[in-house]
């Protein structure tokens, strides 16, 4: 509790005179605001408080913070900025600055980011942010050696062990991410993550159907009938059994669990779209798209089930209105024009002559 009262006082240092008990209250309140994903008024606390201080680093990555999360990226390139020219070594500044390369797809980038900030405050969460991007890059073996760095001092660090169970699985070293995953569940035996990916490792050598059965007899039990990671490796090995149908089903009640989570809204379109299901198709990869503009594979999915159903003119407004939204996603503006000459329609004065 010292320790913390003590960082408490160091994040507030410079805040509105206030006691020690409002400045713990109102670090709570935003924290808990931020994790439950409650954005807009987590930033109207943060506002509140730039008010009253509104040269304060703390708060200003703070907001910046939200704004990534939000996939905000202009907003929050912008308040990053301002506190690194003013801190150019800020270590919480040029991890956020790491976070927006990464969403711009610019990882080597964002690695650079990461070690400035470790070099100033070493801390265990920019190694794993190091190793996230080595993987993005799909520089797997540097990305292990990045997280041994600290599994080696702190060996049940779950978040390190997960991560590395990820990447020895793309490795397709499989016994050794079953291995990784084992000590996983030794200090997270409820973790769902966990639980899903050593069944689907363990299943890896077993006939699909059989697979299918078992994980539906799993997910029947009252205790996992909310877990989406079941629902989803579920929804895999029925799409891997050719019951594509089926498995739209299973993404979407994993989706429904876990609304936050993309990537089962994204399987569940991609279903429909090889079904040629193109309205339900669209309903799904639409609602990800305007969420997440830089997946290219969405995208094109998109564009094609919106040409199937001849309504190229409705996914052009839907590229216009997202890039208004999230002006640094450059690429749509060539998608936009190849659309446009297609369709004969004529570009907004605000469009620039070069992308």
């Amino acid at each position: 509790m010292l320790f913390q009262n003590v960082k408490v006082l160091r994040i507030f240092k410079g805040f509105a005179e206030r006691s020690m008990m409002d400045r713990e209250g109102w670090f709570e309140r935003f924290r808990s605001l931020k994790e439950s994903r409650r954005y807009s008024e987590a930033e109207e606390e943060i506002r509140c408080e730039l008010q009253k201080n509104p040269e304060q680093p703390f708060l200003k990555t703070s907001l910046a913070d939200l704004y990534l999360r939000q996939g905000r990226l202009s907003e929050a390139r912008i308040l990053i900025d301002e506190v690194l020219t003013l801190y150019p070594q800020n270590p919480e500044a040029l991890s956020l600055l790491g976070d927006l390369f990464i969403k711009q797809q610019a990882p080597q980038k964002a690695i650079d980011c990461y070690r400035q900030a470790s070099a100033r405050d070493p801390k265990p969460y920019l190694n794993l942010k190091i190793a996230r991007a080595f993987k993005e890059m799909k520089r797997f073996d540097e990305a292990l050696r990045e997280l041994e760095k600290v599994l080696v001092v702190k060996p049940k660090s779950l978040a390190f062990l997960k991560e590395k169970a990820i990447i020895l699985n793309r490795m397709k070293r499989f016994d050794e991410a079953l291995e990784t995953l084992t000590r996983a569940k030794e200090i997270a035996p409820e973790d769902a993550f966990v639980q899903k990916e050593i069944l689907r490792l363990r299943s890896k050598k077993r006939p699909e159907i059989q697979v299918v059965r078992e994980l539906q007899a799993v997910i029947a039990m009252e205790s996992k009938k909310e877990d989406a990671q079941l629902h989803g490796l579920l929804a895999q090995r029925l799409k891997e059994a050719g019951m594509v149908k089926e498995a739209a089903v299973e993404y979407k009640r994993a989706s429904d669990i876990e609304p936050d989570n993309l990537y089962f809204l994204k399987q569940e379109g991609f279903c429909h779209y090889r079904q040629k299901e193109y309205e339900r198709a669209i309903h799904c990869l639409k609602e990800a798209f305007q969420k997440d503009p830089s997946d290219y594979v969405v995208r094109r999915t998109l564009e094609k089930s919106y040409e199937a159903q001849g309504q190229m003119g409705a996914y052009l407004t839907l590229l216009e209105e997202t890039l208004s939204k999230y002006p640094e996603q450059k690429s749509l503006f060539g998608t936009i024009r190849r659309i446009r000459t297609r369709l004969n329609a004529p570009s907004p004065r605000s469009e620039p002559e070069d992308s």
